[in-house]
């Protein structure tokens, strides 16, 4: 059993399939969930909200035919948009309640991943299950809450209302609670209609609707060859109010079959349904068409049906079976479809007569079916349906004048029974129309019972007396002339059906003409004076009605008011709630009376009209009309079909809120307003599901040349805006440029935008290419010295080398897509050497001198780092599958390098525990890290449990003493401890950090003794994290745990017995491994760092007084003798991360750091001698150590925010530590001189890179010139001109790749994960080579990319699609540091933190301003596809002004002062032009107007007009229209309102038309509407000048066409004209 059904949460339709022990249901888009049937279900049915599943009388599977069942040949699908993640597939229910679902016969399924729910029924005032299981279900709607069944024992059917019980009731009513718990729906049934006894089911049950509208439930019993009909009555509440559905009464009607199909008005919803009729099969073969009770027409079978079919020679010995078909069954209908089954077997598929095909006459009769009683469209369309003519338009007047006719004759017509004049006079006459109504006629409702209907019952049958036919066809006539005469007025606001209203009058006319309604027939004959010519049977009324005007109540709207306008001048159609075929004239109206004062009661307007409002404030009653239009999908497009007149107010309204419309609208509005880059802002921050409903807005609302609001995709290369040629990388070895070097793919748009046409990024390309053979200076004839002096410049050029992979991966991080159908290309790590003195002979390192194996371990690590961190997030998430793809069948370091980059990105994530596990089983020691440090990264700080007991099992002190030991290398073990850091980051988690504390004083398992000192760093880095910020509050016994940690620090008069019993473990089941202890006291020279960063991270921004009092740097020469100068650098970093708020970017803060005896040592250096008192070498390398400590702490607490301060006082420290070695003008003096005669180069070596790596993180991002020249003069230093090693060079790339973080497209944070990562990639202890992990693990220097956040914003212009150059103006809060600011910013640019951001404010005069308001938060920056985002992922729409130029065009705006001068262009006299064309001269440059236009403007209306006009002028020598145009196009351009354009031109034709024709005295006018038009041109330009309307910059009341043409002039100069030709009666 199969069938279609709508489910919650769910917006497309899902096909659900029962089988024999699963229920399958499939989505649109190919998901499938398969579920496993709790219960032998017999059939399933669709309901609005679910599935409902009717349980089998016994445990067999019996699969009924019941229901609906996919075998229709036509079936209607639904949209693609399925917004719906697959989770499930065969997932068992929960066990089934025993006393409710298990017992209860039906079931409703609401979700695919939710387990079905028991139903109840009302007894006694009290819910119960519904149990009885012979209440079998054989019908249910999926539009209506309604069911339909069958009692076997009762032989009785039943008519359901399925119904929502909130949990309060179900709590009542006695419902279990834990019921109520699962769901907040609980579902029952009311019955609301019981039948008779019936000894059988229904065949078929179907929902269809009478003729006013109302629903019908019909049950076709084809045993008594009948078909049962139940009139309902839906009261469908507002908002979230139930729907009550009451029997009101029945028919029957005789039928042998029958089916719902969609014929007569195919196109008129009533409520949630289609207004559909009934076909019927009758006793005598005849195909009936039923709407509700009336019968409406006949079809008859083609008498060749089915000779086609057979082949030739059977067509003889069959002509008699042809002849004798007889239709037996009809099934399968949809819409006007249906299959016919015939006696023969064969089934054929037929189209029934559905409505006109011509609009008017489909209008016409939608209107009568909505304006007229039921009882006066029931006579009208008996005569309708049986009027039979060429002409659909004919037919229906025909009918309508045969009502006018019967009218003035006073007797219904009758024609003689012998000479029919139609075939439904036939069937009139007919002996069996008369046994027919003896038989149907009384069931149901007579027109008695008819509630408000004073009309004498008609019948057919039966003959009226004179007077009851008169007043039947009197009311007829007035409804039918009301009725008709609201679609006249609504077709007069639309320009595209003039013809039909042409049309349409004439029918009008001549009903007014019969109802003697004078008022109305000189109405008629005003709008269209040739009705004069047509003469009508005209007689008088008593009291003839004056007829509503639209144009007229309009007019008088714009000069006294909403309120004081007649509303008797309106339709009464207009006032009644979903009428379709007024109803463009209601929006209309509704949008004028918001316009003009009125106010919001509900749905309706205070002046009773409809009107349906979109979401979104509004402060001005324009603002108001902008969201009416908007909820209306009211748009440019049908503004472009309304009279001249009737837009313009209209379009006054949109340009009012053009400047500063509000934040909150919906995109259809902002498109309105002609702000598309408010609308694609406003789209992108929806659903997928709402987007794509909005995008249809879009298109519904724009005009057709205006549909380019699609998706901006922006191009990816250069290549695409300037060729490839422009961005060659610049480099003198062209035989290498082949290469792949990781970095080819950062030339892209925003990077060109971002730092302009300089060779900015080729440098930085340059200097970090590790792909190719380096070049190398050596003279061209070397001996044997000089080649041992080769290889030993090589080496230190492959430190070099090595090196580079660390700022690689910085400056491409998240700069690339991964192709999922492509393996990761991951460049190689060439050690090699070029010598260009020698045709650039490659040269490579001797193995035999040199150990090059360190040189391919952890350096192919990095390299694969930086690969995979150029890798952006791929819609959110990677594919598991492509991952294991890139999988190397032996594990290798580059692998693991790419694992760990993964992780860092989030991806590892896809990645299943057993993936996980194959990686850790290769035994593989550095992909073991990456798969540790990544996993932890992809899942930082959610304690997911299964990758926690994962790293536990990498730290040998916590495995039991049953378990094997294992020998894990110390790298191993300090990975797991920071990847349990990052597991449990900011968690506080008690016993995680009771490990961790432990861990830090604990000598690692491993076999490298050196590289103790790096486990106690990492354990620190883990505690550190696992109580991140929270000071005080991570502790449950704070001093234990911090006596202790500062008793790894070396703290004075902490004892050791005091927390001995703390840290060691009670469990006898854990191994414990000695302590690191010399003697009775802990080795602070291994715990001390990372005690230190530990309390670093654990009271980071906490202002803790009291730990940095304890944490207190060395205040006399005695204590200067018991601290290493490198661990005051950590304690003054430490220091400073707990004050944070103290931080500032000035000398005198840095000198405050630093102790008195200090500083007054260092200033007595200079007169110092080797007698005196203090150690000046140890002073100095304090002094430095703690200036280096200062400078770091800076970088940290201003990473990413470019703040100029802290910029130049960094670049001066960095400076004069450079001038130590290399004399260079420095801007300041900031330090003594002559300190490297007390500190060893390597010591200021190292100080001078970290002071560098600070200034990076400051200028992160920004690519700042002149910090980039003195990274690249430290990265081309040789061995000869300092102390250059692996370590410093890994600082000097990594600034370059801080510095040009993402290709310039990110920066970083300050938030408290963003400081930890950052401090432990900057932690001041650089590697002496490419393997030294003692100290510091190698791959935690890439944990910056935790810190790293995608703040750039980059400009779209909204036309083009392309990015541009765009001023902003960006607004700070207040600190306590300074008050709340702004600041200017070209686009593309990096924006300041969200904990500081408040608005970002497009500015400038080139584009449309946009304001874009943000709430500081201490939050990180949205992530990727984030819909909370304002910025769209750092993509900002904006719509540049007509008149302007681009800044990349124009950067100082030279062109647009053209702007100024269009006038003299367009200025140029008549004479001179005519002179031009007379002379034979050509035509200057000066009038390509068309080129000149489209450089300030991209309208495309306003373009193509400019082509005409100078096509036209070559053709037409007519100076008064080439000034016209010239001034038209000049007012359109430089005031923006490309708009005005078809209004200017529109009313230039009406009133030179009308010129004309006065001075001729010759009037051929067809109609005069066009009168009302210019009536409301002018009323508009009176409620400008008057004040009722505010007027926009460049509104028509300063127009050119009042100005130059003199419209109000003109019009009384026509109408006194009109007058003296005989029209006086047409005066307005």
């Amino acid at each position: 059993m199969v069938c279609w059904c709508h489910m919650e949460a769910i917006s497309d339709a899902l096909l659900c399939v029962l089988q024999s022990d699963v229920l399958s249901i499939y989505g649109v888009s190919g998901e499938v969930v398969c579920i496993p049937i709790p219960a032998p279900i017999a059939s399933i049915f669709p309901l609005p909200f679910g599935l409902l599943l009717q349980k089998a009388v016994d445990g067999n599977h019996r699969i009924s035919s019941l229901g609906s069942v996919l075998g229709a040949t036509d079936i209607s699908r639904f949209g693609k948009d399925f917004v719906w993640n697959y989770q499930m597939a065969g997932q068992q229910f929960e066990p089934i309640r025993e006393n409710e679902a298990t017992i209860s016969s039906h079931l409703i399924l609401k979700h695919p991943l939710e387990e079905p729910q028991a139903t109840y029924i009302e007894e006694r005032g009290k819910f119960v299950s519904m149990k009885d299981l012979e209440e079998r279900t054989i019908w249910s709607s999926d539009v209506v809450p309604l069911m339909a069944s069958y009692h076997r024992s009762k032989m009785q059917h039943s008519v359901w209302l399925v119904e929502v019980i909130n949990r309060s009731e179900a709590e009542v009513a006695g419902i279990d609670a834990v019921a109520a718990e699962l769901s907040t729906k609980q579902f029952s049934f009311r019955r609301i209609w019981q039948g008779k006894r019936s000894q059988y089911a229904a065949n078929k049950v179907f929902l269809s609707t009478d003729m006013d509208g109302v629903p019908v439930v019909c049950f076709l019993h084809a045993d008594q060859k009948l078909l049962l009909a139940i009139r309902l009555q839906i009261d469908e509440g507002y908002d979230e109010a139930p729907i009550d559905i009451k029997p009101q009464t029945s028919w029957i009607i005789p039928a042998l079959s029958a089916a719902s199909v969609n014929v007569t008005r195919p196109r008129v919803k009533v409520g949630r349904l289609p207004f559909n009729d009934i076909i019927v099969l009758g006793a005598e073969n005849s195909l009936l068409l039923y709407s509700g009770k009336q019968c409406l027409c006949r079809f008859f079978l083609p008498n060749d049906l089915g000779r086609g079919i057979l082949p030739m020679k059977h067509i003889a010995r069959t002509t008699d079976m042809f002849y004798d078909l007889k239709i037996t069954g009809l099934k399968d209908a949809v819409e006007g479809r249906i299959n016919v089954v015939v006696n023969n077997g064969q089934i054929f598929r037929c189209s029934l007569r559905t409505n006109p095909t011509s609009s008017l006459a489909t209008d016409c009769i939608t209107a009568m079916a909505e304006g007229l009683h039921f009882t006066f469209y029931s006579h009208f369309a008996n005569l309708l349906w049986g009027e039979h003519s060429h002409s659909e338009w004919e037919a229906f007047t025909g009918t309508i004048m045969r009502i006018c006719s019967r009218f003035r004759a006073g007797t219904l017509k009758q024609y003689p029974s012998s000479v029919p004049r139609t075939a439904w006079d036939f069937l009139l006459d007919s002996n069996f129309h008369k046994c027919y109504l003896k038989q149907s006629f009384g069931h149901g409702i007579s027109l008695k019972n008819i509630p408000n209907c004073n009309v004498v019952e008609h019948n057919d049958s039966q003959k009226l007396d004179k007077e009851n036919e008169e007043r039947f066809y009197s009311q007829l006539l007035a409804g039918t002339l009301e009725s008709l005469h609201a679609l006249y007025e609504s077709l007069k606001l639309d320009n595209l059906r003039k013809q039909d209203v042409r049309q349409l009058v004439s029918l009008l006319n001549a009903i007014a003409a019969s109802l003697g309604e004078s008022n109305y027939v000189d109405h008629y004959v005003r709008d269209f004076p040739c009705l004069l010519a047509e003469g009508f049977p005209f007689q008088s009324c008593a009291s003839p009605r004056t007829p509503p005007s639209i144009f007229q109540w309009i007019e008088n709207c714009l000069q006294k008011g909403c309120y004081a306008s007649n509303m008797n001048n309106l339709p009464s159609l207009l006032f009644r709630e979903k009428i379709f075929i007024v109803s463009w004239a209601r929006k209309i109206v509704s949008f004028y009376c918001l316009l003009l004062g009125a106010e919001r009661e509900g749905r309706k307007l205070s002046t009773g009209v409809h009107c349906e409002i979109a979401s979104g404030s509004a402060k001005t009653r324009e603002e108001l009309t902008v969201l009416a239009m908007a909820g209306e999908r009211f748009g440019r497009q049908q503004l472009d079909l309304l009279p001249v007149g009737v837009s313009l107010p209209l379009r006054h309204a949109l340009d009012n809120c053009r400047e500063s419309p509000p934040t909150d609208w919906p995109a259809p509005a902002y498109v309105l307003v002609g702000r598309e880059d408010l609308a694609l802002a406003s789209l992108r921050s929806l659903s997928k599901e709402t987007e794509s409903q909005s995008t249809m807005n879009l298109v519904s609302i724009s005009v057709p040349y205006m549909l380019h609001l699609q998706p901006v995709s922006l191009p990816s290369s250069l290549a695409e805006i300037n060729g490839l040629d422009s961005m060659k990388l610049e480099d003198l070895d062209s035989a290498h440029k082949s290469f792949e070097d990781g970095m080819e793919h950062i030339f892209n748009s925003s990077t060109q935008m971002r730092f302009g046409r300089d060779l900015r990024l080729n440098e930085v390309r340059r200097l970090l290419c590790s792909s190719r053979p380096v070049a190398m200076e050596t003279s061209s004839n070397l001996s044997a010295s000089d080649q041992d002096l080769q290889q030993h410049q090589l080496w230190n050029l492959a430190q070099r080398t090595t090196a580079l992979p660390f700022g690689r991966g910085a400056f491409t991080l998240a700069t690339t897509y991964a192709l999922l159908t492509e393996a990761l290309c991951v460049p190689k790590l060439v050690l090699a050497g070029r010598l260009p003195a020698q045709q650039n002979a490659t040269v490579n390192l001797d193995p035999s001198s040199r150990n090059i194996s360190e040189l391919r371990s952890w350096p192919e690590f990095h390299n694969g780092v930086a690969s995979g961190l150029r890798l952006a997030p791929f819609e959110g998430k990677m594919s598991r599958t492509w991952i294991q793809y890139n999988k190397p069948e032996e594990p290798n370091f580059t692998h693991a390098g790419i694992l760990l980059a993964f992780g860092l990105h989030g991806h590892l994530s896809a990645l299943s525990m057993a993936d996980v596990y194959r990686y850790l089983t290769q035994e593989h020691d550095v992909t073991t890290v990456g798969m540790l440090l990544g996993m932890a990264a992809s899942y930082r700080g959610t304690m997911h449990p299964e990758v926690s007991k994962m790293l536990y099992l990498h730290v040998p002190s916590r495995h039991q003493l049953s378990f094997p030991e294992l020998e894990l290398p110390t790298s191993l073990q300090s990975a797991a401890l920071v990847a349990i850091g990052l597991l449990y980051e900011g968690s506080a988690h008690p016993f995680t950090m009771k490990i961790l504390l432990g861990e830090i004083g604990r000598r690692s398992a491993g076999d490298n003794v050196l590289e103790r000192e790096g486990y106690a760093v990492a354990a620190g880095y883990a505690l550190g994290l696992v109580a991140l910020g929270r000071g005080n509050d991570a502790f449950g016994f704070v001093d234990r745990f911090v006596d202790r940690i500062f008793q790894y620090i070396g703290e004075k008069g902490v004892k050791n017995e005091k927390v001995s019993v703390v840290v060691q473990p009670a469990e006898d089941h854990v191994r414990i491994l000695g302590q690191i202890v010399d003697g009775a006291h802990v080795n602070v020279d291994v715990t001390a760092p990372g005690g230190t960063i530990a309390l670093a991270l654990i009271f980071m921004k906490t202002g803790s007084e009291e730990i940095v009092s304890r944490l207190r740097l060395p205040i006399s020469h005695y204590d200067l003798q018991y601290v290493r100068p490198d661990f005051i650098m950590l304690r003054v970093i430490a220091r400073n991360l707990i004050m944070w708020s103290n931080m500032q970017p000035s000398i005198n803060w840095i000198e405050s750091q630093i102790p008195d005896f200090i500083r007054l040592a260092v200033l007595k250096l200079d007169g110092a001698s080797d007698d005196d008192e203090f150690d000046a070498e140890s002073v100095v390398q304090a002094y430095v150590n703690i200036v280096s400590g200062a400078c770091i702490s800076l970088g940290l607490k201003y990473a990413g925010t470019k703040s100029e301060e802290a910029r130049e006082l960094l670049y001066n420290y960095a400076l004069y530590f450079l001038n130590e070695f290399k004399h260079i003008p420095a801007t300041a003096n900031v330090l003594p001189k002559g300190l490297l005669h007390y500190v060893d180069r390597g010591t200021s070596e190292i100080c001078l890179h970290l002071i560098i790596l600070s200034l990076s993180l400051v200028m992160a991002g920004s690519g700042h010139l002149q910090t980039f020249r003195l990274l690249r003069y430290l990265r081309g230093r040789g061995s000869t001109e300092g102390q250059i090693n692996y370590g410093t060079q890994m600082a000097v790339s990594l600034a370059i790749g801080f510095l040009f973080l993402g290709g310039g497209m990110q920066t970083f944070s300050t938030g408290n994960s963003a400081v930890a990562a950052l401090l432990i990639t900057l932690y001041p202890r650089f590697p002496t080579g490419p393997n030294d992990n003692r100290c510091h693990l190698q791959a935690l220097r890439h944990l910056y990319v935790i810190a790293a956040e995608s703040r750039r914003l980059q400009t779209v212009d909204v036309d083009t699609g392309l990015p541009v150059y765009c001023p902003i103006e960006i607004t700070i809060k207040e600190t306590e540091h300074y008050a709340e600011s702004s600041y200017c910013e070209v686009t593309p640019c990096i924006l300041p933190e969200r904990c500081v951001l408040k608005t970002v404010h497009i500015c400038g005069p080139r584009y449309w301003p946009q304001v874009i308001q943000v709430i500081p938060e201490e939050k990180p920056w949205w992530r990727f596809e984030d819909k909370s985002d304002p910025f769209n992922g750092g993509i900002l729409y904006v719509k540049r002004k007509v008149g302007s130029c681009s800044y990349e065009d124009d950067p100082i705006g030279c062109q647009s002062l053209l702007s100024r001068a269009m006038h003299k262009v367009f200025d140029m006299t008549d004479l001179d032009y005519a002179n031009t064309r007379n002379s034979n001269n050509p035509v200057p440059d000066l009038y390509k107007m068309d080129q000149l236009v489209s450089t300030f403007s991209g309208d495309p209306s306003l373009i193509a007009f400019a082509q005409l006009c100078c096509d036209s002028w070559r053709s037409r020598s007519d100076p008064n229209f080439q000034e016209f145009c010239s001034q038209l196009i000049f007012e359109c351009v430089s005031k923006d309102r490309p708009a005005l354009l078809q209004i200017y031109l529109s009313l230039y034709a009406l009133i030179e038309s009308m010129w004309e024709q006065a001075n001729n005295s010759h009037l051929v006018f067809e109609d005069s509407l066009f009168l009302s038009s210019i009536k409301l041109t002018l009323a508009y330009n009176d409620s400008l000048v008057t004040g009722k309307l505010s007027s926009p910059i460049g509104s028509i009341e300063s127009g050119l066409i009042i100005r130059v043409i003199g419209v109000d002039q003109m019009l009384c100069f026509f109408l006194g004209t009109f007058s003296g030709m005989g029209y006086h009666h047409l005066i307005l």
